[in-house]
């Protein structure tokens, strides 16, 4: 029976993630997970594309959405979690194209990263909450009327296979190129048992007590080739051997996104818990999901 084996969060996007024994599943995601990014000056994103060294941020979250972050040299950060009733400036961030309302963390906190990260190209970066969990919609190609998103890049959660890693893992080395860990892919769910790749065709998944909507194959971009221990980019793998061998719609795939699914007779944010060990279990299957 394929198992639960990895739950991970990662509470500012592209920073380092939280590893889980257990997570509260919202409709747009883990709870607490990428409802902070950094961004430009016109709201969009910066990430690990932009800037691999976020990758060696360290962040702690508190329940009520505040955060503790540590830079690779030790400083720490306490950021309170704001909210737009609260007096915290208004703004739109913006993920791959889609604006939402979001607001602005405190001047402290916008200090802090400015004089850590410097002047770049980017401009002048700044550190956005996303306040309110309905501001952002699902690509509508994907999802249902209503459903949202956090700050992730397009769906609110992303499952991966040890069973596939392991076969792409096996392509690397038998091209004379080690292998990658599975943090390269920044997963939520990581799931052991399965067959290589059997993950392209599953159309409902339940985990524990949940059951999730699988709803497309995830794009891969050139963080899969950044260290997520150093922030250090390691040459043009896995990618490269992504895009010779996991080529569909024009994308270089490797993982599932998956959109939770509410239980009957639940109506809270909260839809229920995932635990380490839950089991998995398939309950349809379909054709190869696209990937674009």
């Amino acid at each position: 029976m394929p198992l639960l084996s990895g739950l991970h969060r990662y509470p500012v996007k592209s920073m380092y993630r939280q590893d889980l024994e257990t997570a509260a599943v919202e409709p747009w995601g883990l709870r607490g997970d990428r409802r902070w990014m950094l961004a430009r000056p016109s709201g969009l994103a910066v990430t690990q594309r932009d800037l691999p060294e976020l990758a060696r941020y360290r962040v702690a979250s508190a329940a009520d959405g505040a955060l503790r972050v540590t830079s690779p040299e030790g400083d720490e950060l306490q950021v309170p979690a704001p909210g737009s009733g609260q007096g915290a400036t208004a703004t739109e961030g913006d993920v791959f194209g889609t604006r939402f309302a979001a607001v602005e963390a405190d001047p402290k906190a916008q200090l802090w990263f400015a004089e850590r990260l410097g002047p770049h190209e980017l401009g002048e970066v700044r550190l956005l909450h996303l306040a309110d969990p309905l501001a952002r919609q699902v690509a509508p190609a994907f999802s249902a009327p209503g459903e949202t998103v956090s700050m992730a890049d397009g769906f609110p959660l992303l499952a991966i296979t040890t069973s596939s890693l392991a076969a792409l893992n096996g392509w690397l080395t038998d091209g004379g190129q080690p292998g990658v860990p599975k943090e390269r892919f920044r997963a939520n769910l990581v799931i052991e048992g399965t067959e290589p790749w059997e993950e392209d065709g599953w159309r409902r998944v339940r985990v524990g007590g949940l059951t999730f909507r699988a709803v497309k194959l995830c794009g891969r971009c050139i963080v899969t080739t950044t260290d997520q221990e150093t922030g250090e980019r390691m040459g043009q793998e896995p990618l490269r051997t992504l895009a010779k061998r996991r080529r569909f719609d024009k994308k270089s795939a490797f993982g599932v996104n998956l959109i939770p699914e509410r239980p009957d007779q639940v109506t809270a944010s909260e839809l229920g818990t995932l635990r380490l060990g839950d089991q998995v279990s398939v309950l349809a299957r379909g054709e190869r999901l696209p990937a674009a």
